[in-house]
Parts: structure tokens; sequence; C-alpha cells
């Protein structure tokens, strides 16, 4: 019988154990890899999301983080920047090529590295590499690069014996160009809310159904225009607070100085003008919804106070000493790339990863340009709730699908509306009354 001899073990890990955090969006990766590192001594908490791993990091003390090539809520090269920057001491490593300078390597990497070879090699799970199934799981988001080196300070691919020569040699796995997870069997219901069956859309219905039965916060990142709010509104309507109220402010629309009142609430005579106390939207969203649209606009000192509320649930109206301790869950929606915006300072890195725990993104119109007939026949159905329907002619759908709607589906409501006031008592549109020169968006 051939002996294996166990790793060394130092006197500091017999004090505190090993502990890895793994952040993976697939549930059966991090099972694996658990299980793995679990073997070897190791104390593993799993994420979800890089949310939700940026706050294991921060709460508790990590050897080890091992993060996965694709995440649903943040752009992992960008994670792993903040990440290295954040915690300098702890040993990271990706399944993806995305390299942070001046990586150390920690004492266990070579057990880390096996980890992951050993994880590679027992992933016998509902995968494919059919290069035909490549772009369609492009377009979900459903790919995951074969295990490669892990190590994120390129120092080169090293066999398993070279990685670990205390553990047994594994069989040498081809190198394949991509892993695809096979296409779900099970149709993707649409919410009534989305207008539209092309596949970014069904993805969307998809990820609320998902979210909504839970109180995470949610980000919702979309252009101008592509329907942010009935994301929000339909997260509010699955979930368990929807007998509760939905309130919805826009942090653009309301000037800095009266924002924080706004939101917070304010006693009588806190500032000029206020004769008696006011409840805030946060206060007043109490035990439902609060819809946070345009968060980027927020000033930075009220991202700080909002900061609080979102870490402990309490508030401070403006003027008064007491706290408030509300129970809401915030969805928050912007045009803006926040996470850029956190590199430059514009808006704080530690409210973006309490906020984007869940990561929700609207699709430009340009994106999904087959659902624009089925679009037009909506709001034209939805018009002619108040005037008798119109239809539209060939050449004027013509015409609606060659237009680049940099203002999306709210543009396209505009132009439908405008075109049916402009054709007075006919019932059909014509390519005459389609008029794209003053569309508010």
């Amino acid at each position: 019988m051939q002996l294996v001899h166990a790793p060394v073990v130092s006197a500091a890990s017999r004090i505190r154990p090993r502990t890895a955090l793994v952040a993976s969006a697939d549930s059966s990766f991090r099972e694996r890899l658990s299980s793995i590192l679990t073997g070897l001594r190791w104390q593993v908490t799993e994420a979800e999301g890089g949310a939700q791993a940026w706050g294991h990091a921060e709460a508790n003390t990590i050897d080890a983080i091992i993060v996965d090539s694709w995440l649903p809520d943040l752009d992992t090269a960008e994670l792993l920047k903040d990440l290295r920057k954040a915690f300098p001491a702890v040993d990271l490593l990706t399944t993806g090529s995305f390299p942070v300078q001046e990586s150390p390597r920690g004492p266990y990497r070579q057990e880390l590295l096996y980890a992951l070879r050993r994880c590679q090699d027992t992933d016998t799970a509902a995968w494919n590499a059919a290069p035909a199934l490549i772009k369609q799981a492009s377009a979900s988001g459903r790919i995951t690069p074969v295990f490669e080196s892990m190590a994120l300070d390129n120092h080169g691919d090293q066999s398993a014996a070279e990685i670990s020569p205390v553990f047994p040699p594994l069989p040498t796995v081809p190198p394949l160009p991509l892993l695809v997870r096979k296409a779900d069997s099970k149709p993707v219901d649409r919410l009534p809310e989305l207008i539209g069956n092309a596949p970014c859309m069904l993805e969307v219905s998809r990820r609320i159904r998902l979210v909504a039965p839970r109180t995470t916060p949610v980000l919702i990142e979309g252009p101008t225009g592509s329907g942010k709010e009935l994301v929000a509104e339909g997260l509010h309507r699955l979930s368990s607070r929807s007998r509760k109220p939905f309130v919805a402010i826009n942090c653009a629309a309301i000037p800095e100085a009266l924002l924080e009142a706004e939101l917070f609430g304010h006693t009588r005579g806190a500032f000029t003008g206020a004769v008696q106390g006011r409840v805030g939207r946060i206060e007043a969203a109490d035990g439902g919804t609060l819809f946070l649209d345009e968060i980027g606009e927020m000033p930075l000192a009220l991202q700080a106070k909002l900061l609080r509320f979102v870490e402990c649930g309490e508030l401070q109206r403006v003027g008064d000493n007491e706290t408030v301790k509300v129970d809401v869950r915030i969805v928050a929606a912007t045009h803006q790339a926040l996470a850029e915006q956190t590199q430059s300072g514009a808006f704080r890195s530690d409210l973006y990863y309490r906020l984007a725990v869940f990561l929700i993104r609207t699709p430009s119109l340009t994106e999904h340009p087959e659902d624009i007939p089925e679009l037009v026949g909506h709001f034209m159905e939805k018009m002619g709730r108040e005037a008798p329907v119109k239809s539209v002619a060939p050449d004027a759908h013509a015409k609606l699908a060659a237009h680049g709607w940099p203002g999306n589906v709210r543009e396209l409501e505009h132009v439908l509306e405008r075109a049916a006031i402009l054709a007075g008592d006919e019932s059909v549109l014509t390519v005459n009354e389609i008029d794209f020169g003053f569309t508010v968006n």
C-alpha cells in the first residue's frame, strides 16, 4: 500500500483554522470545491455573488478567496482589483484570467491549486463543450472557462505533481476552449410588466422571479427609458411585501438641499420653512419596498447617511436626536456605471457593494429590436383605452424598425402617442405620422 503524506500543518494553523471564501454563482462548483477544501481541513464560506463575498470578507478573517470567472452581480476583474486593494494579505485566486499585480503567494497556495485541479477533474455535472452552444450561452452569460492556472501572479501553468508533491498525481486533463452549461429545459415565464420575448428580456424576468421572494437588496442598471421602474414594481409585486407600500423617489429630481429631509424626514423647525414635522420616504415605506431611482446622482454626504441605514436599519430624522427602526427592502436603479464611479470616487464603494447584492440589467431597445412589433401593439392597445384603437401601417412599422431608439422603450411610446395625435380621426398610422424629431426621453 502506498502511503500519502499529509500536508505539514504549522503551529499557527492549529490555533486558528484556515479559512477560505468561495464566490461563484454555480452552486455545484461551490459544493465540490468546498467539499475538497473541507477534506483538507479548511473552513469554507460560500458566496453566490461578488457583493455577498465582499460582505463575508469584511465580516470575517479570511486566508484565501477563490472567485469564479463569472459573477451574476459584479464585474469579476473590478472585484478582484478591489479585493486585492482592501485585503492585501489574502491569497486571492480565480478560475479566469484576471491578473492582479503583486498578488502574494499564501502559505497554502499549493493546497488551493490542488483543490481546484481536483474540482475540475471531478466535474461530471451537466456541462457540455459543444461549440454550437457557445453563442447561445454567451448571450445568457452562462460560460465558464476551463480551470487553468488559478494563480493571479502570472507564474504560468504547473502540473498537478509540481503543484503539490505530497498529493497523489492527477491525470492530465486536455484543455478545452470553453465549458458551456446545458440549456435549461424549463421555459422562463415572462412577467406581464415586461413586454417582449427576446432572450435578454426573458433573462430579466427570470432574475426578478429568483430574487423577488427574498429581502436581498437589488441594483437595476440600464439606459434611460428601458423600464427600470417596471422591474422594481415587479420585484415588489412578487415579494411577500406586496401588500405594504411601494415608495419611489428619484434622487436626481430633488435638489440636494432637500433630498435628505425627503428621504429621512424632519422635525418641526429643523430648517427654515419646516413649520411641521414630516415622515420621510424611507419611513413611509416601512414593511414594503423603497425604490431609489437614479441612485448615482445622490450626493456623497448623503450616501454616507444612507449607508448607515442600509447597515443597521435605523434612521435619524433631520433635526431629531432619536433614531427610528424601519424595515424596508431597498431596490436602487441607475443608468450610470456605478462600478466605474466607485473607482473615481464619485460613488462610495462600500455603499455600492451593499446595494448591488443582486444585479438586474435592463437592455436597451437596440438589443431586442425583434420585440418592437409586440411593444407597438401593447402601446396602441393602451392608448385605445381612452380613444378608438388605431393600427400601424406596414411602412410605418418599417420606419420604426429602422430607428436607433436612443430613448429606448419610453421613446417608442412617446413616438406612437404623438403619431396617434397627428393622425386625428384616421384609424391607421402611416409613415407620415411617425416623427422622431421632438421625442422627449
